[in-house]
């Protein structure tokens, strides 16, 4: 007697899905529903992209003109520093070249004294021996310190470097001129620290005339009568 196994012939009578002729098992699994990929109309990125665009170039624009705008007043800074800085310069080298002259001539004003006595001795010739080469040295080291003289005779009267003393006139000069110097002067670069102390002469009033005429005319009249004769008699 054969036995039945319990459950075995209920699954094969178990009913099945209706499966079209002719379809796969796969077209019997239930599909689940798809989602939906249609949406709505979307704006167009073209527009958007040239949007974002233009505001960005604005943007960058604003800041490039501020920067520039900023390194113009820091260049402009910059350039006056520099300037202020040159004129800095030039006024304290200005002022130490001012106030080293200026001591330079206090010491020297006291020894032009010396420095008479010194040109009065040669004059005399009394310059010499020991007196003489401590003259010379003396010399030499002020000439080094930048200290010149000046004053000859001849030359015109400056009044701001020549000093007169004495007045008096001269037939052959035809301007105000030193005829003696009674001091020389001295100067360092272009500081006069004394004038010179001449004697002046001016041209005697009247001189101006032109050479052999007489104020009377009669040089005149002479050579007239010299052209209607045909000249002095000769023998």
């Amino acid at each position: 007697m054969t036995e039945e196994t319990p459950g075995f012939g209920e699954n094969e009578n178990a009913e099945k899905p209706d499966v079209p002729s002719g379809a796969t098992p796969d077209d019997a699994t239930p599909k689940a529903a798809e989602p939906s990929t249609k949406e709505g109309p979307a704006a167009p990125a073209g527009d958007a992209a040239a949007s974002k665009t233009s505001a960005q170039d604005v943007s960058l624009t604003a800041q490039l003109d501020q920067v520039r705008t900023a390194l113009d007043e820091r260049t402009g800074d910059l350039q006056r520093l520099q300037a202020e800085y040159q004129n800095y310069r030039r006024r304290v080298e200005r002022d130490k070249v001012t106030v080293k002259e200026i001591a330079s001539a206090n010491l020297l004003s006291e020894l032009l004294p010396t420095l008479d006595d010194i040109g009065r001795a040669r004059e005399h010739g009394e310059l010499v021996g020991g007196f003489k080469s401590v003259a010379e040295s003396l010399e030499t080291v002020v000439a080094k310190m930048g200290l010149q003289q000046f004053g000859k005779e001849g030359e015109p009267f400056d009044p701001t470097i020549h000093e007169a003393l004495m007045h008096s006139y001269a037939p052959d000069v035809t301007e105000t001129t030193c005829v003696a110097i009674l001091q020389p002067g001295y100067r360092i670069g272009e500081r006069t620290i004394r004038p010179a102390r001449v004697a002046v002469a001016e041209p005697q009033p009247g001189a101006q005339t032109v050479k052999g005429e007489e104020p009377d005319g009669s040089a005149s009249a002479e050579k007239a009568d010299e052209k209607e004769t045909g000249g002095p008699d000769e023998g």
